[in-house]
C-alpha cells in the first residue's frame, strides 16, 4: 500500500480527524455518488446510522454535525469553519436539509441521525448511509474512518487496494529496517527517498509548493491558537490559555536555545497550546496525522524555525517528508487511530514523526532518524485514549505538549548517539499494535474508562 505524504497531513477542522474529518468526507462521498449516480432529485429521505466509537463518542467530536454538512456537500479541507454555526442552525429551524447543497430533503435530527450501541467487526468507527426514495432504499453504504481523516468503504475491506495504493514507488518499504537498507543502498538521506517516493505522484515543484501550503496552515492555526480567548465549547468550561501564555512569553524578550531552554520549552508548549484549543474550537487545522495529536508536529517545527536563525523552507520539506516516513510505518504496521489501539497510536505516533523530522533537519543519519522516532514512540506505549466529557480538550491538549517537548528530546538523545540502539522502530511499532489489541475497549475514545470515568467520579 502506497502512502503519500499528503496522504497523513490533511488540511481540515477541528476537533477530530476520525470522528470529525473522516465521517464529513465519508457522507460528502456519498452525497457526490448520489449525484454521479442521478438519483439525487429521487432522494426523499436519508439515515445516518453511527456505531462504535463514533457512536460513543460522537456528540463531543462534533461526528453528527459533520455528517450534516458532507451531506450538504462540504468537505472539510475547503468549508469555511465560520459557516458551520449558520448552517447547523438553519438545518435546525428548518428540519430541511440540502442534500449535496442542491437538493432539499426533510431532516428530523432525532429520526434521521442515529447513535447506535453497537459495533461493526472492521473497526470501531463505523457509519451507514442510506438513502431512500419514496418507492424505497435507493443507495446504501457503510464507511469506515480509519484514523487520520482516512476512510474505507466497507466494499474495499479486503482488496489488495485501490488505484491510488498500486502506484509503483521506487523506494518502496514496509519496515523501518527496509528503509534503512535503501538509504544505505542508494546513499540517501530519509526525506530524499521520500521526495523520491512523492515523484510517483506529482512533480517535485508541487510536492515542494504543497508541503509549504500544509506549513502556512499549520503557523495560521497557531496564529489563531494566540489570537482567540475565552472558553472552549462543550460544557467542560475549560478556559483557553494560549493568548494570555504568549503575553507572558512575549514580556521575556528574545529567549533563545542556549541560554534559556526551559524558556524554550515554553515556547514549546505554546505552539502546541495554541493548535489543539483552535482543534477543539472546531478551527482550521492540519491532520499530523490526526486531529487528536495535531499540535505536536507543528509545535516542534515551529520550535526549528524560530530558533534556528539559518532555518528556510527548505529545511519544512525535509522535516514533513522525514516526519512522513515514519508515520508511513506507523500506519501501515499498527494504527494512527485512537479508537483502535487508543492515544498511543495518534500521540505516540506524532511524537515519533515528530522526533524524526527535527532530527532529519538538524543533520542526523538515517539510524539517529530511525532511533529518535523508536525514542519518541516508546515512550508513549499503553497511553489510552480517554477524552472527558468526549471532548478533544481534556487531557488531549496538554498531552499534546508534553508530547512535543518529549520529541524534541528524543531527538537531542539520538543525535548525541552514533544510531545503535537496543530496541528497534520496528518492534516499537508491534508492541503498539499489540498492546492496542490488548486494551480494553474502554480506554480507546469512548469516555468510558480512564481519566473520562475519573472527572465523573469527582
Amino acid at each position: 500500500m502506497a502512502i503519500s505524504v499528503f496522504d497523513l497531513f490533511k488540511i481540515g477542522i477541528g476537533p477530530s480527524s476520525s470522528h470529525t474529518v473522516g465521517p464529513m468526507r465519508a457522507a460528502a462521498t456519498f452525497a457526490q455518488a448520489l449525484r454521479e449516480q442521478g438519483l439525487l432529485a429521487q432522494v426523499s429521505r436519508v439515515e445516518v446510522r453511527l456505531y462504535g466509537s463514533l457512536s460513543a463518542t460522537g456528540v463531543g467530536h462534533a461526528t453528527d454535525r459533520a455528517c450534516l454538512l458532507g451531506l450538504m456537500g462540504e468537505w472539510p479541507d475547503q468549508i469555511d469553519p465560520h459557516s458551520i454555526e449558520p448552517l447547523i442552525a438553519q438545518l435546525q429551524r428548518s428540519q430541511v436539509l440540502m442534500l449535496d447543497g442542491k437538493q432539499a430533503i426533510p431532516f428530523d435530527c432525532t429520526r434521521d441521525l442515529l447513535l447506535l450501541d453497537e459495533s461493526l467487526p472492521y473497526h470501531p468507527n463505523a457509519m451507514t448511509l442510506e438513502a431512500s426514495s419514496v418507492s424505497g432504499s435507493l443507495l446504501q453504504q457503510t464507511y469506515y474512518s480509519v484514523g487520520g481523516g482516512f476512510i474505507v468503504e466497507a466494499a474495499q475491506v479486503g482488496e489488495a487496494g485501490n488505484s491510488a495504493e498500486q502506484v509503483q514507488l521506487p523506494y518502496d518499504f514496509a519496515s523501518a529496517a527496509q528503509l534503512l537498507a535503501l538509504c544505505k543502498q542508494h546513499d540517501l538521506r530519509i526525506s530524499q527517498l521520500m521526495m523520491a517516493n512523492e515523484l510517483a505522484w506529482r512533480e517535485e515543484a508541487e510536492v515542494r509548493s504543497g508541503l509549504l501550503k500544509l506549513w502556512a496552515a499549520m503557523r495560521e492555526c497557531v496564529d489563531n491558537g494566540l489570537r482567540n480567548e475565552g472558553v472552549l465549547p462543550g460544557g467542560l468550561k475549560v478556559k483557553r490559555r494560549a493568548a494570555k501564555l504568549h503575553r507572558s512569553l512575549q514580556e521575556l524578550g528574545k529567549p533563545n536555545v542556549i541560554g534559556s531552554t526551559l524558556s524554550a520549552m515554553e515556547w514549546v508548549n505554546l505552539f502546541a497550546l495554541a493548535v489543539n484549543e483552535e482543534n477543539a474550537a472546531g478551527g482550521r487545522m492540519v491532520t499530523a496525522p490526526t486531529n487528536g495529536a495535531a499540535g505536536i508536529i507543528p509545535a516542534v517545527l515551529h520550535y526549528y524555525m524560530k530558533f534556528n536563525p539559518d532555518a528556510c523552507d527548505n529545511d519544512v520539506v525535509d522535516f514533513l517528508l522525514g516526519a512522513a516516513a515514519v508515520g508511513i510505518l506507523c500506519k501501515k504496521n499498527a494504527s494512527i487511530s485512537g479508537a483502535e489501539v487508543g492515544c498511543q497510536g495518534e500521540v505516540g505516533s506524532a511524537c515519533a514523526m515528530a522526533a524524526a523530522g527535527l532530527a532529519e533537519v538538524l543533520g542526523a543519519t538515517p539510524m539517529q532518524v530511525e532511533n529518535a522516532a523508536e525514542i519518541g514512540l516508546e515512550h508513549n506505549l499503553g497511553l489510552t485514549c480517554d477524552p472527558v466529557g468526549g471532548l478533544v480538550q481534556v487531557p488531549c491538549i496538554e498531552r499534546n505538549a508534553i508530547a512535543a517537548v518529549k520529541a524534541i528530546n528524543a531527538a537531542q538523545m539520538a543525535l548525541r548517539g552514533d544510531g545503535e540502539h537496543f530496541i528497534s522502530l520496528d518492534r516499537a511499532i508491534r508492541t503498539m499494535r499489540d498492546t492496542g489489541a490488548d486494551m480494553h475497549d474502554k480506554y480507546k475514545e469512548t469516555s468510558r474508562g480512564g481519566l473520562a470515568v475519573a472527572f465523573v467520579e469527582c
